[in-house]
């Protein structure tokens, strides 16, 4: 079983989205439709998106 989980910072309503940490891999999912999949990234791509979403650098 894959522990998930939330940031502290993240909306009662469930505006959010639930991270696990794989063997070799980040997995990302939207906290409101778990069923629906996820996203799995390497350790670098992560945060290499981390860096870029605290800089306001991602594509809108």
């Amino acid at each position: 079983m894959t522990p998930w989980r939330k940031s502290t910072r993240s909306e009662a309503h469930g505006n959010c989205v639930e991270l696990a940490a794989l063997p070799h891999a980040i997995a990302i999912r939207d906290s409101r439709t778990p069923e629906a999949g996820y996203l799995t990234l390497t350790p670098e791509a992560f945060a290499t998106l981390l860096t870029q979403a605290k800089r306001d650098e991602l594509p809108h």
